[in-house]
C-alpha cells in the first residue's frame, strides 16, 4: 500500500491534506480514486489507514480511518557527515534513512571543498526514503557545521565512532559493542581528516576510533558499510 509522510496531525477522523505533489502522484500517477486507501505517517503518531475523500485539480483530501501501528522509533544513531559532491550526498542521506538513522549531521572538515548544499532536496530525499522502508519518523537533516564546533559542543553521553582511515584502530564492528546508543559515526571528506583534527578526535573521551579496513573507502561507501556494520553489532538488526 502506498505510504505517505504528512506534518498534519492524526487522529481519529482527521481530515489530511497532501501537498499538490502527492496530490498530483496519488490522483495522476498512482490514479487512485474516492474510497481508494492509503498508509500516512507523521513521525509523532504512528501510522495510520486513511480514505481519499476527495479529488480534484487542485488537490485532494484523505481521512485518518484507523491506526495500523503506534508511533516507534528506530535505534538512536546519528551520522555526522563531511560534505562532499552532491551526489554522494544525496546517496548518504538516502542510505542513513534506510539504514535506520535518526539524524543527518553535515560537517565542514579542514579538507572539505564542497561548502553548499540544499537541505530541501535533502529532506525530500530522506522523506522518500522513510515512505519507502516502512519507518515511522524521519530522519533529520541539519545545518552544516564546522567539525571544531560540532566537537566542542558534544554531549559526552553520545559514543562517537571516529572512522579513523590512517593509524590503528579496532575494526569497527568490534568498536561498535561499546556504542550501543546512543551513538553516532563520524566520517571524513575523500581527502582524509587532517593531522590536527585526527588528534583533537584521538584525544576526547567520547570518541572511539575504528577502522573499515585495509581499503580506503569513498564517503558514501564508507558511511554505508559503517552504518551497515553499527546495526549488526548494535542497532536494531540484532
Amino acid at each position: 500500500m502506498i505510504r505517505l509522510f504528512v506534518p498534519q496531525p492524526l487522529k481519529a477522523g482527521a481530515g489530511v491534506a497532501p501537498n499538490i505533489d502527492q496530490s498530483r502522484y496519488l490522483t495522476a500517477v498512482m490514479r487512485l480514486n474516492v474510497g481508494d486507501e492509503i498508509l500516512v505517517f507523521n513521525g509523532q503518531d504512528g501510522e495510520w489507514r486513511c480514505g481519499l475523500t476527495e479529488a480534484g485539480k487542485r488537490g485532494c483530501l484523505l481521512k485518518a480511518e484507523e491506526q495500523t501501528r503506534p508511533q516507534e522509533f528506530g535505534p538512536d544513531l546519528d551520522l555526522v557527515i563531511a560534505m562532499v559532491k552532491r551526489g554522494r550526498v544525496e546517496t548518504i542521506v538516502e542510505k542513513a534513512a534506510e539504514l535506520g538513522a535518526r539524524r543527518v549531521r553535515l560537517t565542514q572538515t579542514r579538507r572539505t571543498n564542497v561548502d553548499f548544499v540544499k537541505l530541501g532536496r535533502l529532506d525530500a530525499i530522506a522523506i522518500e526514503a522513510a515512505e519507502q522502508t516502512g519507518r515511522l519518523d524521519v530522519p533529520a537533516v541539519d545545518d552544516p557545521l564546522k567539525l571544531d564546533k560540532i566537537l566542542d559542543g558534544w554531549d559526552g553521553g553520545r559514543k562517537l565512532i571516529f572512522c579513523d582511515e590512517g593509524g590503528d584502530a579496532r575494526p569497527l564492528i568490534e568498536a561498535a559493542k561499546d556504542a550501543p546508543g546512543p551513538a553516532a559515526i563520524l566520517i571524513g571528506p575523500e581527502g582524509g581528516f587532517a593531522p590536527e583534527e585526527r588528534e583533537k578526535l584521538r584525544s576526547l573521551s567520547f570518541v572511539i576510533p575504528a577502522t573499515l579496513g585495509p581499503r580506503i573507502l569513498r564517503a558514501d561507501t564508507a558511511a554505508i558499510s559503517a552504518m551497515t556494520l553499527w546495526q549488526a553489532a548494535a542497532g536494531d538488526w540484532r
